[in-house]
């Protein structure tokens, strides 16, 4: 504790001088000395102020599954750590490297919405009407800082165990800006609660997170499916206490997922990576070189749908290693039976879009 501590007091000057350049850049666009563009056409932002982790994917794809079969909507990302670049339309066929994990994994569950990628979504949305002239709505992913773009709809998520109140600017923190930028949400999501999270712990969070009066706030957790095999969704296990994991990750924080899993398995062997991590064969030898070390006869390697999109890339030597990998699906389900309200929000702002 004493030793972070340390490093956050080192880091400040640097974090202060971040901040200052993001004040400057936000200062900018607030006085109309750097435009920002309002389309003719719904646009929802899924976003949130700190570095990764929020839930963010997995809020698209309740949008997604809320919307797609009553209007043509679509998603548009940048398309992170892909080694492509401009406006591009992701296909089932291509690569994570190509055009990142998460609009893969978009394109690869919702077979029948347009899914694009674009560094600047301002160019990106035209391209995207342009290319799929029958959209009524565009989803936004991860675009709380693209202030190119005025969305019609601004949805700012937040951890419940890692709020942004309680976060500081880069390095020395996690918040990619000031926490006052909050102000900028129509809605705030308080992400990944547990699942038993009380009322008076609900009102415990609103006190902190201080909505302003026109900010709707919202709780939701994740709920998991049962892990089915990589190349295979339809052959699926079921997880209980006489499986043995070893769990495979590259994603901003697991221990959200630890929870749910220790109590539901004997144990948990975990091999963490950084985000997005794009996994090579020396990271593939290394992953069977552990799950060897797991003497059980009932042993599986267990990962994100994310981080699937980006282990495919080795699908020859998964499969000739014989390695049992099984992805895990998750979904977000709204606390307090707030979810129909939370419906009703989106759908009226279909309704009385206004250009």
């Amino acid at each position: 504790m004493l030793d972070n501590i340390i490093v956050k007091l080192l880091l400040a000057p640097l974090s202060l001088l971040y901040g200052i350049g993001i004040s400057v850049r936000n200062s900018f666009y607030n006085s109309g000395l750097i435009r920002s563009v309002k389309f003719n056409l719904p646009v929802i932002s899924v976003g949130n102020l700190s570095v990764g982790g929020a839930g963010k994917t997995p809020h698209i794809e309740y949008l997604l599954r809320l919307l797609h079969d009553y209007i043509e909507v679509g998603t548009l990302s940048r398309g992170y750590k892909r080694n492509t670049s401009g406006y591009l339309d992701v296909e089932a066929d291509h690569s994570a490297s190509e055009v990142g994990d998460e609009p893969l994994q978009f394109r690869r569950k919702f077979p029948n919405i347009a899914v694009s990628v674009c560094e600047n979504r301002a160019y990106g949305i035209p391209q995207m009407v342009g290319q799929h002239p029958t959209l009524q709505a565009i989803l936004l992913d991860d675009a709380f800082q693209h202030r190119a773009v005025i969305p019609g709809l601004n949805l700012m998520l937040t951890e419940y165990a890692r709020p942004f109140f309680e976060d500081f600017l880069m390095p020395s923190g996690r918040l990619r800006e000031w926490r006052s930028a909050y102000r900028r949400a129509d809605v705030l999501i308080v992400s990944k609660c547990p699942a038993d999270l009380t009322v008076d712990q609900k009102h415990q969070m609103l006190e902190k997170l201080k909505p302003l009066a026109h900010q709707k706030v919202f709780f939701t957790q994740y709920t998991y499916g049962d892990p089915y095999y990589i190349f295979n969704s339809g052959y699926k296990k079921i997880l209980d206490k006489d499986t043995d994991l070893q769990l495979l990750s590259a994603i901003a924080g697991t221990d959200y997922l630890m929870t749910f899993l220790n109590p539901l398995v004997a144990t948990v062997t975990s091999q963490e990576y950084t985000d997005h991590h794009n996994f090579s064969e020396d990271d593939l030898r290394d992953i069977r070189a552990q799950f060897l070390r797991i003497k059980s006869p009932n042993k599986l390697i267990l990962t994100t749908e994310k981080d699937a999109m980006r282990l495919e890339a080795h699908r020859e030597y998964i499969l000739k290693e014989d390695l049992p990998i099984f992805v895990l699906p998750i979904e977000v389900e709204f606390l307090f039976n707030e979810g129909p309200q939370f419906d009703q929000m989106i759908q009226n702002y279909l309704l009385n879009f206004k250009v």
